[in-house]
């Protein structure tokens, strides 16, 4: 498929002077075939002058796969951004330029002949109304070069060749961040080397609850109050500070990296729709982990149809009695304050009438986890994600403050929770790149270590290319990422991009966690391995935060508009 003149034998990219050129050729093409895409899409989903959310339901295969499709060109348009930044920095090497030829070289074969939603579904062009001759837009010539040279197995080999002499980076290339981000992120992964990995697996084989004493480390560290404004007690950094935070330490283990998640979303929730008097109460305790907050949202029978919650807060003189159940509450029992959704009025059957609470409780231990009035709870034993564990909870009559309803006013919950969605989603795509990464660490490892028929299984080129994809599919996912968090920062509207970024780094956190424990073979199938945990906790990243097929239909719907 290469074109004359442009076989730049991509195996070996120091001579690729062009590729810059070369990759930045291959958009347009792409953006032509996504907005042929959306024409067509939008055309079976419109009834009159509407897009109409029964024909979107009609169509979901074609709905969500345009989500994919637009995932992925948003993707290479950022790693185009990032490689050109790091060319003009001076800072665009061997192992940056293999990283970038192979996403482009895999992404657009994808694209072309269908992307993966998971292992099970493959989306094609034509399953978007996408005619042949549409599909034509992809035969030029910078495409058409990157796919025929841009994944080949030698730029696989090289690559993981040069993973191996820069074992003691952090990450396999430069992240495109600043220095004070990497600085910290240095901070966090020597914290995460010392404080967690070594424990981590113990944790989550004994489905024990994380120890206290990292939760007042993290603390100390300022990991709950890190984009909580600094008059309110915390230090005021940016979204990608978070994206940073919360990747190392679920490097390290995914329950440390989602410690903060609970008070990234109230302190949200607080900044967003809270009275003055609130602020001033909550976001110093938050911030300190004084209080440490829980998110109660999910109802047994409701899943992701948050517009269906039963659960009833009733006006109880200035205050109010919950009675309900919820369920999927992370970290329930040694909290001091939920974020809890309820319905004021009874008269309403959807979105309208929901109301958000900073309900207080009692924190409870193992022998009893929830000692205040009015409310039980059982744990829900998973497969993994153990760390702060999971349950379901049963409130009758429980009582909350009517200076803790959100915003003094009913009837804004809803609206108070999805203006969280985007930073909760930003913050999830982060834990997935940690998840990610930390397969790849301890595949490489293992790879390296084995040895099988004389030599060590990393010289086999299945294994190095398996080793390979996960590293590009994490720098591609990274920086999707780092571009919804650097939105968010801007305060531009985000949803879209965190959308992306948490749909597109779920998967690839599976897809690496799968090929780790394959590399790892027999033994990754034993308990004792990291990369049985790895594997365990990776599968949840595509449930919570909005499920991959939720997450597909919201951007399907702002795409079509």
């Amino acid at each position: 498929m290469a074109h004359d003149g442009q076989d730049m034998r991509m195996q070996s990219p120091v001579v690729m002077d062009d590729l810059l050129n070369i990759t930045r050729a291959a958009l347009p093409p792409v953006e032509q075939l996504l907005e042929t895409a959306t024409a067509s899409v939008r055309a079976m989903v419109t009834d009159g002058d509407r897009v109409s959310a029964q024909l979107i339901e009609a169509h979901q295969t074609a709905a969500h796969g345009l989500a994919w499709l637009a995932t992925y060109a948003q993707a290479l348009r950022q790693m185009q951004g990032w490689a050109e930044r790091l060319q003009a920095d001076g800072k665009f090497s061997e192992i940056e330029q293999l990283l970038h030829q192979i996403a482009f070289g895999e992404y657009l074969w994808q694209i072309y002949g269908g992307i993966q939603m998971n292992q099970g579904e493959v989306v094609r062009l034509q399953d978007l109304g996408v005619s042949q001759e549409d599909q034509r837009a992809l035969m030029d010539p910078s495409v058409m070069t990157l796919c025929q040279s841009g994944n080949t197995q030698d730029a696989r080999v090289r690559l993981v060749t040069l993973m191996q002499e820069q074992s003691a980076n952090i990450t396999v290339g430069a992240s495109g961040l600043d220095e004070e981000l990497e600085m910290i992120r240095e901070q966090f992964r020597r914290y995460a080397v010392e404080k967690v990995e070594p424990h981590a697996h113990d944790w989550h084989l004994n489905d024990e609850l994380i120890p206290m004493e990292v939760i007042n480390d993290l603390a100390e560290m300022g990991v709950f109050g890190l984009t909580i404004p600094e008059e309110f007690g915390g230090f005021g950094l940016s979204k990608a500070s978070m994206c940073v935070v919360s990747e190392e330490l679920s490097r390290g283990y995914i329950g440390v990296g989602s410690l903060g998640t609970r008070s990234e979303i109230a302190a949200e929730l607080i900044i967003a729709g809270g009275t003055d008097d609130q602020k001033a109460k909550w976001l110093p305790r938050i911030a300190s982990a004084e209080t440490l907050p829980t998110a109660v949202f999910t109802e047994p029978n409701t899943g992701s149809d948050l517009g269906a919650l039963r659960t009833r807060a009733v006006k109880d003189g200035d205050d109010y009695k919950i009675t309900g159940n919820k369920t999927w509450i992370t970290h329930a029992a040694r909290t001091h304050v939920m974020t809890l959704l309820a319905r004021t009025d009874p008269e309403t059957s959807n979105y309208k009438g929901l109301s958000m609470f900073l309900a207080e409780k009692t924190p409870g231990d193992d022998e009893t986890p929830f000692p205040t009035d009015g409310m039980t709870g059982g744990e829900i034993e998973v497969l993994g994600y153990r760390g702060m564990k999971e349950y379901e909870l049963a409130f009758d009559g429980f009582h909350v403050k009517g200076e803790n309803l959100l915003g003094g006013e009913e009837g804004k919950g809803f609206k108070q929770l999805m203006e969280t969605f985007e930073s909760a989603r930003i913050q999830t795509a982060a834990r997935a790149i940690g998840v990610a990464q930390s397969a790849l660490d301890i595949s490489m490892q293992y790879a390296q270590d084995r040895k099988q028929f004389g030599k060590s299984l990393i010289e086999f080129p299945r294994v190095a290319s398996k080793l390979a994809i996960m590293a590009v599919e994490i720098m591609v996912s990274r920086q999707l990422t780092y571009f919804s968090a650097w939105e968010k920062d801007h305060g531009r509207r985000c949803d879209l991009e965190a959308g992306m970024a948490k749909l597109l780094g779920a998967r690839v956190a599976w897809a690496a966690a799968d090929n780790g424990l394959q590399i790892h073979g027999g033994n990754g199938f034993a308990l004792e391995y990291k990369i049985s945990r790895v594997l365990c906790d990776a599968r949840i990243l595509n449930i919570f935060e909005g499920a991959a097929e939720i997450q597909a239909q919201v951007i399907a719907r702002r795409l079509l508009g």
